[in-house]
């Protein structure tokens, strides 16, 4: 008989996003297990549906502060999904501190609570002081930490005093979104001819501080190839960041539907990783970039995955952190250096198809998930 694991996230598909991809390939990939989620409902309705088959209760929320769901009911869906369910692990995918206090009150003794810590919480100020203290609960009450990589079990994390009952488990890219497809040569075409075949610098991601995005329009003034630099995505920082750009070779694009998302990579030549701060934990666009052999300029960030991800001197270029001249010559470097440039991109990709597929990461966490569970 599979035992069961009781998946706890904020979103599940068809909600885009990173943490999101992650508990999608656990949910359809651990095919051991049977796998049952719980997230928040964006549509204010309480309801169970069934994702290929992941059994999913969407609970809604009742407000939401800085970015972080509420719900009233949701103590009391939890408890009755846990009895119903009867998990024989708790996966809690973190950060989602309204769920710290809750998961840890729940949880019952005979059931094993796991923690996938994909990111500290960073920049909150005095609202993570006030949830710091359910962090540090759910900390000693779990069983296990899956952090994303090696360099986040780093002492500037809350993980790194519980790194005796923390393992690795990467996340992975759903390869299958990237492979090259019938039409997409006509659309990469497309997208090269719009900006007049000139070498393409490419961000996509959500426009937040830590995201960077102002280090690179500060580099593009010292940028000398004739290139393009195309900035994908939205957020709460779009409208200052448009205001600070002055030069016609940065165009904002916009968000970027998912069926069209690889060909941008593969129509670019850099990929334009800027993230600056650690609450960039790992990089999923950077892996998926690096599959379609755009190759990356990334910046130091003291105990993130992201310089593990893109290994600098092997798999693209990594600079000093903020450093926008020698952000801007290791683009100059790569464009103007073929065999540098295909040297990087060939390792880049080989180095997501080894360590960074969804299969690869379903098979670890199986590994372990297995081992732990017995």
């Amino acid at each position: 008989m599979k035992k069961t694991i009781l998946q706890i996230a904020k979103y599940y598909y068809p909600v885009e996003g990173g943490i999101e991809t992650v508990t999608k390939y656990l949910g359809e990939g651990l095919t051991t297990f049977e796998q049952v989620v719980v997230c928040f409902s964006q549509d204010g309705i309480t309801r169970l549906d069934t994702v290929n088959g992941v059994k999913v209760y969407r609970i809604a929320s009742s407000m939401k502060i800085a970015s972080q769901d509420i719900a009233f009911s949701y103590y009391h869906y939890l408890k009755k999904i846990i009895y119903e369910e009867q998990p024989d692990i708790i996966l809690l995918h973190c950060p989602n501190p309204f769920l710290y206090p809750i998961t840890a009150k729940l949880t019952p003794k005979d059931v094993k609570l796991v923690l996938l810590w994909h990111s500290d919480i960073l920049g909150k100020g005095i609202l993570y002081k006030m949830v710091k203290q359910f962090e540090k609960v759910i900390l000693r009450k779990a069983d296990l930490i899956l952090a994303t990589s090696p360099n986040y079990i780093h002492p500037s994390s809350p993980i790194y005093d519980y790194r005796d009952k923390t393992e690795v488990v990467a996340n992975g890219i759903i390869k299958s979104d990237f492979v090259w497809r019938a039409g997409d040569e006509t659309t990469i075409e497309e997208v090269r001819r719009k900006y007049h075949h000139k070498k393409i610098v490419f961000f996509v991601g959500r426009h937040a501080a830590y995201k960077g995005i102002d280090y690179l329009i500060e580099a593009e003034k010292y940028i000398q190839s004739d290139c393009i630099i195309l900035i994908g995505g939205r957020g709460p920082e779009t409208e200052r960041l448009k205001a600070m750009t002055h030069s016609e070779r940065i165009k904002f694009i916009g968000r970027i539907p998912n069926e069209y998302l690889r060909c941008y990579y593969y129509a670019s030549d850099i990929f334009a990783f800027t993230s600056c701060t650690k609450q960039e934990a790992f990089g999923i666009a950077l892996a998926e970039a690096m599959y379609c052999g755009s190759v990356p300029v990334t910046f130091t960030i003291e105990g993130s995955g992201v310089n593990w991800v893109s290994v600098g001197g092997e798999t693209g270029i990594e600079v000093p952190l903020g450093d926008v001249k020698a952000y801007a010559e290791a683009i100059d470097r790569l464009l103007s250096d073929r065999d540098l440039y295909m040297k990087y991109a060939t390792a880049g990709k080989d180095r997501v198809v080894r360590m960074f597929t969804s299969e690869r990461a379903n098979a670890q966490a199986e590994e372990v998930l297995t081992r732990f569970a017995d």
